[in-house]
Order: C-alpha cells, then structure tokens, then sequence
C-alpha cells in the first residue's frame, strides 16, 4: 500500500521559520511551493533556499513534493533543473496541467516522479489521459483556480465544481494514482473545513490539501478510518470466512449482506489503518 495522503500541507519555499517547522508537523506529506506561494522577485531566492534546506534537513517520512513554476514562466526551466533530481525531493508537482503533453515536457526534464495539478477546465476534461501518464503518481485538485476559471460561486455544497471533482476521481481510481481535495481557504472554520473533508472522503479522495498548520488535526482524523469502522471491516471479514466454512457464499452482518467484494474493501481499511498507525507522524490515525 501506498503511503498515506490524508494530509497535503502547502509551505511557501520562500519562508524560512515555515520550512523550519515544516519538519516537526504531522502532516503525511508536505508541497512546497515555489509558485503561487512566492512573489516574483523572491523566486530566485526561494528555489535555492529549498534546494539547500531539502539537501540538509531530514523531513522523516513525509513525502515531499516540490511545486514548480511552469515551464511558460521565467522560472519553470530553472525550478526543474534544480529538483530534477533532488535528493531530497519524492516527487515534481507540475502546476496547470491541460493534457498528457506537459507532463511530456517536464518529464524529458525531470528523472524524479510526477505530480499534476488539475485546475483548468481543460486539464479536468482531460484528466484520464494526464493519469495514464507512465511518469505520474498523483494527482492534486486545485480548486481556487478551477473555480475562477469556471466563474463558479462559492457555495458550501460545491456543488458547482462536482463535475470536475468527479471527472478527475475516476480518472485517478482507473489508473490506480494518488488524488488529494483542493484547499479549504477558511483556516479557522475547522466545522467548514470537517464538512469539506469528509464530502472529498465519501468521494474517494484520498486526502486534503491545506494552507495552514491547525487543520492537519481535522484532515489526519477524517481520511483515517475510525475505530468503529475498523471494527465493522474485522466482524466483516470474520463473518464471510464463517460462512464461507459452511459453503455459503454470503454473510450478514448487522443486516447487511457481506459478499467478496465488500471483504476486500474491509481488508483495504485495516491495512490503511495500521500503515498510519505505524508512521512516526500519525497523528489523528487509528
């Protein structure tokens, strides 16, 4: 099983007290951000002081994922000569991908896996071909940009942008690829950012991204499975391997039928429970 994504944490690649931090936060993976993070004129400055901090400190088991400039920017090109092979870099997240041909152009680039940011009507569109890209990882929903170009409303439901969210869901579960929400900007609405969560969870996210520190807690806690449904996930594989012992090829549990399929979805749970159980980091996990 993959490592765990419930919690996506962006920090600016120009802040040196935030990259600082960054080590001592229980997040399960952080991006650091030379793109919408960083002014202009500090773009420089930030791309080698990410160069040197990743080369130096150790981030433990966070996957560390570098935001790039696009290759469109004065910036792109030199971002990615920096981190193209990074020590201490897991993966390259590739901002406004619209289709399968800017990955082709960052990967010739980089030997480092990939990342996409999907936030353009044209890359959700696309979002099957860009997860079928054979250098891809993850996919990363970048739904402040999306909204904007859709001229979308801000609404609790979201459901302006469910279409999109949807579209890129399908594509990352056909191709097997990690895909994490878009941001919730209201930091301190943590019943907002709770609600958000877990609409991205029953979706089949696999995870949050967040812009600030005080909701790693909610977003580690909502994308772990809880203590109730792990149980649910161990009476259920219990109850199918009686009944499969009495050559019967259902259970029923709690009134519900349990058949192979559901099995595998209860084994899938307690293997992500324990994997975050075991991370030096797991906080909020089972």
């Amino acid at each position: 099983m993959l490592r765990p994504c419930r919690s996506v944490l962006y920090i600016p690649a120009s802040k040196e007290r935030a990259l600082e931090k960054a080590r001592e936060l229980p997040a399960d993976a952080i991006i650091f951000d030379l793109e919408d993070a960083v002014a202009p004129e500090e773009k420089a400055r930030a791309r080698a002081l990410l160069a040197d901090e990743l080369q130096r400190e150790d981030f433990g088991g966070r996957l560390r994922l570098v935001r790039v400039n696009g290759l469109e920017t004065p910036w792109g090109a030199a971002d990615m000569l920096s981190f193209a092979a990074h020590p201490g870099v897991d993966a390259v997240l590739v901002p406004k991908v619209n289709g399968p041909e800017d990955l082709d152009a960052v990967a010739c680039r980089v030997s480092k896996p990939l990342w996409a940011m999907l936030e353009t009507a044209r890359g959700c569109l696309n979002a099957a071909a860009i997860a079928a890209h054979p250098r891809l990882e993850g996919m990363v929903m970048g739904t402040n940009d999306l909204a904007k170009e859709l001229g979308a409303r801000s609404r609790p439901d979201r459901l302006p942008l469910m279409s999109a969210l949807g579209l890129c869901v399908l594509a990352a579960r056909a191709e097997g690829k990690v895909i994490v929400d878009g941001v919730f900007n209201a930091f301190k609405d943590e019943a907002g950012l709770k609600g958000e969560c877990e609409q991205g969870r029953d979706m089949g996210f696999d995870g949050k991204t967040l812009i600030h520190p005080s909701q790693l807690e909610v977003a580690n806690a909502v994308f772990a499975p809880s203590e109730d449904e792990v149980a649910l996930a161990r009476r259920q594989i219990a109850a199918y391997a009686e009944a499969r012992a009495r050559g019967e090829g259902v259970a029923v549990v709690d009134g519900r039928i349990v058949e192979n399929l559901h099995v595998a979805t209860a084994k899938a749970l307690i293997e992500k429970a324990e994997v975050i159980a075991a991370q030096p980091i797991a906080a909020g996990a089972i």
